[in-house]
């Protein structure tokens, strides 16, 4: 009887893949036309992408740079492409690009006693030396807390920075900014060196009511007396002369860096055991996340005068950061509550096996992980933030939107449209994609495992 074999004896030699399986072939049989329907929706996609392109590339780049007015635009594109449509006049954005970033803040500092026809103070300066000097110590303040590789002692730099930046953008004594940050300095001291005696909640009490005197009634004289002695100043600038696409990030970054901090006691305050604590929390959360930003804002600019005593110079952009932050801490609030909620008991559990007490368990167990958890949620309140800077325009700041309607309603660029919002929309892509995809770096670095 002839037996046959069923196991192969000797291993057959290897081959390649059939072409139509693998590489960009094989992916765009198994993606795009694995079947009818799959092939019908390429096919229509394909269309519709062509349709898009066909318009908007010649409008980008059969377009005119060199132009001083819309109406010379339309000539050179008759002179060029003849009767046809569609080409865009960028022209206007070279002519404002300038002005649409730094509104109008001085490009050089000027004392405001120079005589007209002199040479501005510290000229030999680059231009807008100062808002891009403060842009470029944002990133080297931001870098030691977005990544654990930069030297932890940069942390010091972050602390700095919040007392640096207002000096460099708006001016005047650099004693004022030492003055503020002696304040903070006195309100940690008091907490950490009084709470031993008299109690954590007592020490913060103290705290703010010795930070609060000094501010309001020994700084000014102490900062007045350094001045006479030392005095170190730059030009001051006025807030009205802030606009464009800087006042978007000034009041982004103050409103984004100020809400995680206070959203984080808001949402412990709302899961607290106390109740005055969490019935204030709640009613705070609540009337603000019930109110539109718009509103808050014709706060900020009309009515909170009022509530001043009288003759009160309260700084317009100062009153829109605290509205802005006020909204954003709301939400950030809600977010991390979520996070927190979202924490299995045995952590809370876990932390008091270890014996710790409340604040270093939030510190050490709970807050990291609730934030970890939370981070695409904050992440899409800060991009939202960002973006509702742009209805300050309703108040009368001038940033980019603001400023988009001033030169429309010039006589030279009078009917411009298109050009204008989609260079703002350029602007505020980049940085809102930035910080997407730096929230999706840090959510995949903070997976377990690696």
């Amino acid at each position: 009887m002839t037996q046959k074999a069923f196991v192969r004896t000797e291993m057959l030699p290897e081959q390649d893949p059939p072409p139509t399986e693998a590489g960009i072939v094989g992916w765009i049989r198994e993606n795009l036309f694995s079947g009818w329907l799959n092939t019908l929706l390429t096919l229509l996609a394909i269309g519709v992408i062509y349709y898009v392109l066909s318009g908007l590339l010649p409008w980008i780049f059969q377009s005119v740079w060199n132009a001083g007015s819309l109406d010379e635009c339309r000539e050179i594109m008759k002179a060029t492409w003849g009767e046809t449509h569609g080409h865009a006049c960028w022209a206007v954005i070279k002519d404002r690009w300038l002005q649409l970033l730094y509104g109008f803040y001085p490009p050089y500092p000027v004392y405001p006693d120079a005589n007209f026809g002199e040479a501005p103070v510290g000229h030999w300066l680059p231009a807008y030396f100062r808002p891009n000097l403060a842009l470029v110590l944002l990133f080297a303040a931001l870098a030691p807390v977005l990544f654990d590789r930069v030297p932890r002692k940069m942390l010091v730099f972050t602390a700095i920075y919040p007392f640096v930046m207002p000096w460099l953008m708006w001016g005047g004594s650099v004693w004022t900014p030492v003055g503020i940050a002696a304040g903070f300095a006195i309100l940690f001291a008091v907490i950490r060196y009084g709470q031993v005696a008299m109690g954590f909640l007592l020490a913060v009490i103290v705290g703010v009511l010795a930070a609060l005197l000094w501010w309001g009634l020994i700084m000014g004289y102490v900062t007045a007396g350094l001045d006479q002695i030392v005095p170190i100043a730059i030009p001051s600038v006025e807030s009205r002369e802030f606009g464009g696409f800087m006042l978007a990030i000034l009041i982004g970054v103050v409103a984004i860096g100020l809400s995680l901090p206070i959203g984080i006691v808001l949402a412990l305050g709302r899961r607290s055991d106390l109740l005055i604590i969490k019935s204030l929390s709640v009613g705070f959360i609540e009337l603000i996340r019930g109110v539109p930003l718009i509103t808050l804002l014709f706060v900020a600019s009309v009515l909170l005068n009022y509530f001043m005593p009288p003759g009160t110079d309260f700084d317009i952009i100062m009153r829109v950061m605290i509205m802005v932050t006020v909204f954003a801490s709301a939400y950030t609030a809600e977010v991390i509550r979520g996070g927190l909620a979202a924490l299995p008991k045995g952590q809370y559990e876990g932390a008091d096996s270890l014996g710790l007490d409340y604040w270093q368990a939030q510190r050490l167990i709970i807050m990291p992980q609730a934030l970890k958890i939370s981070i695409p949620g904050i992440v899409s309140t800060f991009i939202g933030v960002f973006k509702d800077t742009t209805l300050v325009s309703i108040i009368g700041l001038l940033d980019p939107i603001g400023l988009s309607q001033g030169i429309r309603a010039n006589q030279e660029w009078n009917g411009i449209y298109w050009e204008l919002f989609a260079f703002i929309a350029l602007l505020f892509f980049v940085t809102c994609f930035g910080m997407s995809r730096y929230s999706m770096w840090l959510e995949r670095k903070l997976q377990k495992g690696h």
